[in-house]
Parts: C-alpha cells; sequence; structure tokens
C-alpha cells in the first residue's frame, strides 16, 4: 500500500529540494591547471618543459637552459649569461583566483616570485600587475600596476629624471612587507596566493602570514603567471584554480 504525502511532509521535502539546488548551484573555483612535473625531458641543453610552460631564457640567457625536469620536480635556476631573472611563464586568464604549489628555497638568498601580468595592458612595463615574493625569512606583496611598473613612474625612475618625494611615498605605499616568524630553510612548503578583489593574501604551509589590500590587484585579467626567480628554486604540485 502506498504511502500517502502529508501536507507538511510535502512542504518539509520541497524545502529540502531547494536547498539542494542552492548548493548545487552555488559557484566553486574552477581548476584551470595542474602540473605534478611527473615526466622527463629528451635532451640537456635547452629548456623543455611542455604543457604551456614558457621561460625568458632564450632573449635572457643567450638560449641557455635554466629550468630542468627530474624526480617529479621543476627545478628552476639561473645561467651565469642571464642578465634577467628567470621569468617561467604559463598562461592564466582569471580576475581572481588562486595558485597553490610545493616549493623549496634550497640556498640562503633563494626567492620565489609570483607575478601576475597582463600584455595587453599598456599603462605598465611589461604588463607587470602585482607580485608575491617568498623569501625564506620574509614575503613581499606588491601592487605593480598602480606602484613601481606603472609606466611614468618607471620612466623617471629609469630615465634619470627621477620621482618626486610624493610619487616615491606613492611607490612605497603599494608594497607590503611582513618578516616570518620562523625561517623556512631549506626543506618543502606548501604556498597558497589568493587574489580576490583588491587583496592579495599569502598561505604557508595552510596558515595566513600576509595580506594586502591595493587597486593594482583588483585588475580584472591576470592572463600570464610568471615564476620570478633571481637565484634557485624547486616546484612541486602546481595547480591554478579560478575564482572570477
Amino acid at each position: 500500500m502506498k504511502q500517502r504525502l502529508t501536507t507538511s511532509s510535502f512542504i518539509f521535502a520541497f524545502a529540502g529540494l531547494l536547498l539542494t539546488a542552492t548548493v548545487s548551484t552555488a559557484a566553486d573555483p574552477e581548476l584551470l591547471f595542474a602540473d605534478d612535473f611527473e615526466r622527463n625531458e629528451s635532451q640537456e641543453k635547452k629548456d623543455e618543459l611542455g604543457k604551456g610552460w614558457g621561460t625568458n631564457s632564450r632573449t635572457r640567457a643567450k638560449g641557455n637552459k635554466q629550468t630542468n625536469l627530474g624526480d617529479g620536480t621543476m627545478r628552476i635556476f639561473i645561467h651565469e649569461t642571464a642578465d634577467h631573472a628567470v621569468s617561467v611563464t604559463h598562461p592564466l586568464g582569471f580576475q581572481d583566483g588562486i595558485v597553490r604549489m610545493r616549493f623549496k628555497l634550497e640556498d640562503e638568498g633563494d626567492v620565489l616570485g609570483l607575478n601576475f601580468a597582463d600584455l595587453s595592458y599598456k599603462k605598465v612595463h611589461a604588463g607587470h600587475l602585482c607580485m608575491a615574493l617568498i623569501h625564506r625569512d620574509k614575503i613581499e606583496i606588491k601592487d605593480l600596476r598602480d606602484g613601481a611598473m606603472r609606466l611614468d613612474l618607471r620612466q623617471k625612475r629609469t630615465s634619470g629624471e627621477g620621482m618626486s618625494d610624493d610619487e616615491k611615498a606613492l611607490v612605497r605605499k603599494k608594497s607590503f612587507r611582513k618578516n616570518l616568524k620562523q625561517n623556512l630553510g631549506a626543506s618543502w612548503h606548501d604556498l597558497e596566493v589568493t587574489l580576490e578583489g583588491e587583496t592579495a593574501r599569502v598561505k604557508i604551509d595552510g596558515s595566513e602570514v600576509g595580506a594586502f589590500t591595493s587597486s593594482g590587484i583588483a585588475h580584472p585579467n591576470k592572463a600570464t603567471l610568471r615564476l620570478h626567480v633571481p637565484q634557485n628554486v624547486v616546484i612541486d604540485d602546481l595547480e591554478l584554480w579560478k575564482l572570477k
């Protein structure tokens, strides 16, 4: 014999369906790209990362190799002929998003930079928008779009004209630095950098170690991720997530 659905039970069931629909249609982060670097290269003379990665080795290091895949990791190292930090790039394509990875700074002076860029935006030098820099003992977050890389300010700085005191103060205001409670050393760590609205947040090993709010961080098109490495760094298990 079929069980009769009472008015109260019908209302309860309908409310449950509405709740389920609300949860299932809520916006979730979208995984854009992931790389565990579990592959080998066919030669040892030039960069050969695959999976959409590029480097500046041809233009900045006379074509010499500055990356290596091995043991399931990506090692980035600057060549003695380089005239610029190593830049390892990958297409991105979000306004708000999250970058996650494991990283290791093997030597005392090593730095890992996550530079977000939009080459179509011509009011800044080389598309620089914002950057998070991870040192062993501190982090930095910089609004480059409305600060140091704003085209007029950079031209004054590099031409010898020099910036006014107000302009220097503006550039300082567009950056953030915080010392870490504990030196990261040469071991593996988990990194998460979140850009949401005008705020950039940095987490290391699951704990937030710094956040900075500034106008340029809200740029609507973070088209490219550049891993900025002045010396050496080792990377693994990288993920790019889109929030907006």
